[in-house]
């Protein structure tokens, strides 16, 4: 499909005592992170439903609200980022259907509207808008005037939607209740007293309660004041099994930090803790739930497939994957696995790496595997996630909630979570030469040396500076120092909008040289001591062409300090693979720093988006 990454937006909802409107606009404000282009409210007052939304920030649909004020105690919102129509009032949600009998808002994309839209323009049906949403209003809307509950119209309206969704709504004479569906679209409920709630993500729900329900994939619930039903797509009741959050409600606000961004590199040493608590004994690794012994013996093949920062995290994977284990592994892109026809032996494992576990692309290629009765597993930070509820096993990397569009925590958590997947498939197939118990040391230490690498970031902000007018910037470095550069190049694209190149060292020569010239900078990541000489070869190709070279490294022996213009130094741990992984961190830093410098958007970088769930 073609479509924008339509579940940027925010869905915000509230039945109890309070201001619904209120409450709605606080969680939308929690959602921002999600990114959109226009907002609205809407509430259920005295048998009728009134509705405002604006194009543009939150900021200035709170001037439309001061302007037309609405209040109630029962009332939806939702942040949206443009699919179908452009950005307008128009065509911002909440949507009304054709005799304003009910409210909606809707996350993700209605494939077939436009056949549906056809079919009621003949039964004399007129739309305001361009979107798929106010034709799915319409829908339902039909359906409820033939009787019934909200619940039922809604559960009977769906079965003619092709498509990924979320869909929130309300009537004006139920008052008291609104209705929810789920498919393939985020939604979670929250339990209260004498209050429920629901949103698109768990930071909405936060400060208002700790219970939790995640919407399983074609339910719908029915929520008011007092109570909340859930029942499948046949209208069976569903038993209500709420999870409690243990986030602070801090965890998803800045909590003192310029921006969440910020915030998040800093918690990577208690990330680094979170991931590995319960998981280390004094000598061995231990993971949950994961598959017997039988089968790891059996595995002859890994396929890590993912996304973006978790992509590049498959790729360290990889590394260590084949380095230590002798075991073949192969990463793909998630966009890419399902077109490619990808040769899947029956004995292979599919590892499915995703912060949100909801990834629209990693999600389709997981039902691939699964229709090919491939063994899966995930990775994944967000429990009841679609993707830890669909692989046969998952492992949750434990980061908490991460609120920048650029991840940096996540990536982290990701690659300490494949590097014990792989010493627990070493301690299973006991593999010769290699000794769990170091490595397990080592781990023990590893948040102590990330904070310390924190401590660089006075000196990334000097630098930051320096290269902040860089028109293009090379990452650069060999074996897992390769890997690392692709998630820093990243970074730098993302949020300070500058044009990197990124590859493995020795292939400069092959042709990206070319572009080297003055003003271009190049970051080297420099961790493995093996190829100190290699890096220095290449550090000295890149600054006879005027280019200015800026090295990360361990390296105790002065060589790569003595070849680069700046160098970024931390102390090395007795593993080469961590020393590269504790690189990102200043390189995450730097990206930062510039983007600062440069006055760009940083949590809220242009063009995307937290998680995309559709293709």
């Amino acid at each position: 499909m073609s479509y924008s990454n339509g579940d940027m937006c925010g869905i915000a909802g509230y039945v109890g005592e309070r201001n619904g409107v209120e409450v709605a606009y606080d969680q939308l404000k929690r959602l921002e992170y999600r990114g959109y282009d226009s907002a609205g409210i809407a509430v259920q007052v005295d048998g009728r439903l009134d509705l405002v939304k604006k194009a543009g920030t939150l900021n200035m649909l709170a001037k439309e609200l001061e302007l037309h004020p609405i209040t109630g105690t029962c009332a939806i919102g939702h942040s949206r980022w443009a699919t179908h129509g452009g950005p307008t009032d128009l065509n911002a949600h909440p949507h009304f259907d054709g005799e304003q009998d009910v409210v909606l808002v809707h996350n993700g994309i209605i494939e077939n509207y436009l056949e549906l839209k056809e079919e009621l323009m003949q039964k004399g049906h007129t739309f305001l808008s361009q979107t798929d949403t106010e034709v799915a209003a319409h829908v339902i809307g039909e359906e409820y005037r033939k009787g019934g509950t909200l619940l039922e119209a809604v559960r009977h309206a769906v079965r003619r939607f092709r498509g990924a969704y979320a869909f929130v709504v309300m009537s004006k004479s139920e008052i008291g209740t609104i209705v929810a569906v789920r498919n393939a679209s985020p939604l979670v409920l929250g339990l209260g007293q004498g209050e429920n709630l629901l949103a698109s993500d768990i930071p909405a729900l936060l400060p208002y309660t700790r219970q939790v329900v995640a919407m399983e994939e074609g339910h719908l619930a029915e929520l008011k004041k007092d109570s909340l039903r859930i029942v499948d797509g046949d209208g069976r009741d569903v038993p209500v099994r709420p999870q409690i959050i243990e986030w602070d409600v801090a965890a998803a606000e800045r909590g003192g930090y310029e921006h969440f961004m910020l915030k998040e590199i800093h918690e990577q040493p208690q990330v680094i803790r979170q991931c590995l608590a319960g998981r280390l004994t004094e000598d061995r690794v231990f993971l949950e739930n994961i598959f017997s012994d039988t089968v790891w013996n059996e595995i002859d093949r890994v396929n890590i497939i993912a996304c973006g920062t978790a992509f590049h995290a498959g790729l360290m994977g990889k590394h260590l994957f084949e380095k230590l284990l002798r075991l073949p592994t192969d990463v793909y892109f998630s966009s890419e696995f399902r077109y490619g026809d990808p040769v899947l032996s029956p004995k292979s494992l599919a590892v499915f790496v995703s912060q949100s576990g909801e990834t629209a692309d990693t999600l389709a290629a997981l039902r691939l595997c699964k229709s090919r009765r491939i063994r899966t597993l995930g990775i994944v930070n967000v429990v009841g996630s679609s993707i830890a509820r669909e692989c046969d096993r998952t492992i949750f990397t434990q980061a908490g909630p991460e609120i920048s569009v650029a991840s940096t925590k996540a990536y982290t958590a990701q690659v300490l979570v494949l590097s014990l997947l792989a010493l627990h498939i070493a301690q299973v197939q006991e593999t010769p030469g290699l000794r769990v118990a170091d490595w397990v040391e080592e781990l023990r230490l590893l948040s102590d040396h990330a904070q310390t690498v924190l401590t660089l970031e006075p000196e990334t902000v000097k630098l930051a500076e320096q290269l902040k007018n860089m028109p293009l910037c090379f990452f650069l470095g060999r074996g897992a120092d390769a890997y690392v550069g692709y998630e820093g190049a990243l970074k730098l694209k993302e949020i300070a909008y500058i044009p990197t190149q990124e590859s493995p060292a020795g292939e400069m020569k092959h042709g990206p040289l070319a572009l080297v010239e003055a003003g271009v900078g190049a970051i080297f990541g420099a961790t493995d001591p093996s190829t100190v000489d290699k890096v220095v070869s290449n550090i000295k190709e890149i600054q006879a062409r005027a280019g200015t070279v800026l090295s990360i490294t361990s390296d105790t022996s002065g060589a790569i300090r003595k070849a680069s213009d700046h160098t970024l130094e931390f102390q090395p741990t007795r593993f080469d693979f961590l020393n590269a992984l504790l690189s990102v961190i200043p390189m995450q830093l730097l990206a930062y720093h510039i983007a600062n410098a440069k006055g760009c958007s940083i949590d809220q970088p242009r063009n995307l988006a937290k998680s995309v769930t559709v293709e």
